[in-house]
């Protein structure tokens, strides 16, 4: 397995809207996707795009994930920090599959099984006492048909 691009920092937060309203207004974020829903997930997200090189928008995002009730894995994270938080880093392969049994084969703690995630590509975590620390997201590159 060979590490891949860093696609995104997950950014937990309370309130997606005024996080939103942040990056655009603090940080002069130009480039940000509607808050979308993912039940299945238990989150509402929203992207905001940064520039790579050149000035074009396909640089390293922050995902804005919020709790959609009680049962979301955010849920708890948000209770111990109500501000929200840097909450997971995202790195790119090319093989979830063949990604997935290295970690598993080198004794990393996978959470889950691997699902879809809200590129719409397979994803799945690694726990952060086998990642330095980090709670770690694992990608497939997603494909630009």
């Amino acid at each position: 397995m060979k590490l891949g691009r860093l696609n995104h920092v997950g950014v937990a937060t309370p309130d997606i809207d005024a996080a939103i309203a942040f990056y655009r207004d603090t940080m002069g974020a130009t480039d940000i996707t509607e808050p979308f829903d993912m039940p299945e997930q238990g989150v509402r997200v929203a992207f905001v795009n940064t520039p790579g090189a050149g000035g074009n928008m396909d640089g390293t995002q922050v995902e804005l994930i919020a709790p959609l009730g009680e049962n979301s894995p955010i849920f708890g994270f948000i209770r111990k920090n109500p501000l929200g938080g840097q909450h997971h880093v995202a790195f790119e392969v090319p093989d979830i599959h063949a990604a997935h049994d290295w970690f598993t084969g080198r004794g990393k703690r996978v959470l889950g099984t691997i699902r879809t995630g809200a590129h719409g590509t397979p994803v799945f975590f690694v726990h952060p006492r086998d990642m330095n620390g980090m709670l770690t997201e694992i990608m497939e590159t997603p494909r630009h048909d």
